[in-house]
């Protein structure tokens, strides 16, 4: 119940200062994250520190993206409506940025290992 509260609050919080960020929380060992409108979406993911994860990065858009990370030492080119995955991890508590290399304008986001 607590858990729920707290999360009402979250939403309520961001809800009135204008600003909600898409954030998701690893529950397994499994990650996903979408690329829409040459944006991430959650745009931030939050993860237990100290275990290898899998990212799935599915492109909805029809032209391709890389997925590039200088933090994470990664990047792959995810295909116009096609996907991959990504081995990251273990990670030290810390925040990673990503970004999509082909609109990185737009196409931004973070892991944050607690």
């Amino acid at each position: 119940m607590k858990r729920i509260l707290a999360l009402n609050a979250l939403a309520l919080t961001g809800l009135s200062s204008g600003f909600f960020s898409s954030i998701a929380t690893a529950a397994d060992d499994s990650l996903n994250v979408t690329i829409k409108d040459h944006r991430f979406d959650p745009s931030q993911l939050e993860v237990p520190a100290g275990r290898k994860l899998k990212l799935t990065v599915k492109n909805l858009d029809p032209t391709p993206e890389e997925f590039e990370s200088h933090d994470l030492k990664r990047e792959k080119i995810i295909p116009g409506k096609g996907q991959a995955t990504i081995s990251i991890g273990p990670l030290k508590p810390g925040t990673y940025r990503f970004v999509g290399e082909y609109h990185e304008g737009t196409a931004q986001g973070r892991i944050v290992a607690k």
